[in-house]
This record gives C-alpha cells, sequence and structure tokens, in this order.
C-alpha cells in the first residue's frame, strides 16, 4: 500500500492534529520519499517508518513533539541535518539497517539535544574500529547506543519489551495446556476402542 493511502487509512476520521503515534510500517513510499505527512501532525509523539523503501529523510516535516522516529530497514545514508533542524525534541531515533558507512554521516546529529537512544545495528557503520567509543565522543548526550550504554548495560526500556514477551509466552503455555488436554481425551478414545476389539 502507499503510504499516502496508509496515512489516510491510519487517521480513521480524526485530524492530524489528534494523532500521537503513527505507525506506516511496510507500507511503500514513491521515489524513497516520506508522503502524506505534514506539519498538521503537531501532537505526533511516535512515528514509524519501518521498511518502506526510504532513501531521503528530506520530506519530514516539523514535528516538534516528536519523541520517537523509527527508520530501520530502509536505504537513507545520509541527509541527517534535516532531523536537527525539524525534530528538535527526538528522543529516540532507530536506524538500523540503513546504509550508513561513516561516523562523519550522523555528526548533525550533535544537534538533537534530548537524543538519549540512539540504533544503528546492521548498519555497515558498525564494522568501523572503536566505533562505539567514537558514537559516544561524537554524541555527548546521548545515553544508549543499539541498546547499551557506554559501559555496556542494557536500555532499562528494552526489558519492558522483554515483559511483553514473556506474557505472551504465558499465554501459549494455557494455549498448550488445552491441546494437552484434547490428546488425553483421544487417548482415552482410542483406549475404549482396543477394549471394544478385545471385546
Amino acid at each position: 500500500m502507499e503510504m499516502k493511502k496508509r496515512v489516510s487509512l491510519e487517521l480513521r476520521h480524526r485530524s492530524p492534529a489528534e494523532v500521537q503515534e503513527l505507525v506506516l510500517d511496510n507500507c511503500r513510499s514513491s521515489e524513497g520519499k516520506i508522503e502524506g505527512i505534514t506539519e498538521e501532525f503537531s501532537n505526533l509523539e511516535l512515528l514509524s517508518l519501518i521498511n518502506v523503501g526510504l532513501t531521503s529523510v528530506a520530506d519530514l516535516p516539523k514535528l516538534s513533539k516528536l519523541r520517537k522516529l523509527e527508520l530501520s530497514d530502509n536505504r537513507i545514508s545520509g541527509g541527517l541535518e534535516v532531523l536537527a533542524e525539524r525534530l528538535v525534541n527526538l528522543t529516540h531515533l532507530n536506524l538500523s539497517g540503513n546504509k550508513f558507512k561513516d561516523i562523519s554521516t550522523l555528526e548533525p546529529l550533535k544537534k538533537l539535544p534530548q537524543l538519549k537512544s540512539l540504533d544503528l545495528f546492521n548498519c555497515e557503520v558498525t564494522n568501523l574500529a572503536d566505533y562505539r567509543g567514537s558514537i559516544f565522543k561524537l554524541l555527548p548526550q546521548l545515553t544508549y547506543l543499539d541498546g547499551y550504554d557506554i559501559d555496556d548495560c542494557e536500555d532499562s526500556d528494552s526489558d519492558g519489551e522483554g515483559d511483553g514477551v514473556e506474557d505472551e509466552d504465558e499465554d501459549g503455555e494455557g494455549e498448550t495446556d488445552v491441546v494437552a488436554e484434547d490428546d488425553d481425551e483421544d487417548d482415552e478414545d482410542s483406549v475404549d476402542d482396543e477394549v471394544s476389539l478385545s471385546v
């Protein structure tokens, strides 16, 4: 589905100003650009554009309340100045799985004073010698890089996500129990069949 169409679907008869979270993962951007998102989304706090084929963030509007931007699994390789100019309150930025090769391409992020968490997992830049040290030096405001702080302690937020996974496991176990009971009944039926056969 095209990005513009997906944006209008996500609105669900609300005005853009009423929307705080906009998730457009896996839709299609034409020509690798952001479409359908305007400054009218003035209260947007989370924008997720995972795997939409972006090559540029140049068309990102000014979103002063945006705190979390998910851009993983796209083809972006630079042009981050736009983020510093238009997303002044950004605290979380996920750029994993993009085409960043040099530390210098990340330099504009210095101008995001609130930025606490940056994810560059699966970007070529992570293969550079002393990658983590260089990024923390470049961006002293960062608390977490790829989910870990400068002392390699895990981000407490990612623990929270883990809790959700555990809940799913519990539900899964419940379903397993039900299946197990069904199996018992089948076993009883087959025992009865055997008895009737022997009689």
